[in-house]
């Protein structure tokens, strides 16, 4: 039963990120279920899921939105307090994640606000990515565990944010030198010394989500 509620709901986030969201599947001789959105003629994958065409979600880097900014802050600030983490730093990587758009999406699979994995979602309790509050929550936490992971270095916490914690452990504990992550890290620290300075208005484009390229795969392993 645990398997096919797991599948039930990466059906569901499958088929609300790309254009023609038509799911095929197959379980492997290890138990790992194996779900892409692209077209599968060949076995051994079979359709199991069917649908319309719609409108994209996975969105191309929207405009900011200042309006949403304002709404959200009493979410930023109570997730704040609740777990150390200054307000304007997370507001930095919700304005270098989404642009403050709780229904973006990345090519990897990265949801909501604070852009996160579903794998991190489920670590810290996010039942619903794209619910501001959960999606705030979580994140916070996420940020939160690694500052205290890389002993206050927000530049390290950063980082590892963007690339993984184990990502800049490999590059003894600098930023890990792939190209998207040294642009993150001045890009997040710039946007949080705006925000802590009180000149943090959204305005612009946002670093959001770019349109989905090629296969959208999601492994689950049996238990």
């Amino acid at each position: 039963m645990k398997i096919w509620l797991g599948l039930l709901s990466c059906l569901g986030v499958l088929a609300a990120a790309p254009v023609q969201a038509d799911i095929y599947a197959y379980t492997d001789a290890n138990g790992v279920i194996h779900l892409t959105n692209v077209p599968q003629k060949q076995k051994p994958y079979r359709m199991v899921m069917r649908t319309p065409k719609a409108t994209a979600t996975v969105l191309p880097r929207p405009a900011a939105n200042p309006m949403a900014q304002k709404e959200l802050q009493p979410i930023v600030d109570r997730a704040a307090e609740r777990f150390g983490v200054s307000a304007a730093l997370i507001n930095a990587v919700i304005r270098a994640e989404s642009g403050f758009n709780s229904g973006a999406v990345s090519p990897k699979g990265a949801m909501g606000l604070m852009q996160l994995m579903p794998t991190t979602a489920s670590r810290f309790g996010v039942g619903n990515a794209f619910s501001p509050k959960e999606n705030i929550e979580g994140g916070t936490a996420y940020l939160a565990h690694l500052i205290k992971r890389f002993g206050g270095d927000l530049k390290l916490a950063i980082a590892a944010y963007n690339a993984g914690p184990q990502a800049v452990v490999q590059a003894g504990y600098t930023v890990p030198p792939y190209r998207e992550t040294q642009n993150y890290v001045p890009r997040v620290l710039a946007y949080y010394q705006q925000f802590a300075s009180g000149q943090g208005t959204v305005v612009g484009s946002g670093a959001a989500s770019t349109p989905a390229r090629g296969p959208q795969i999601i492994q689950l392993s049996s238990p």
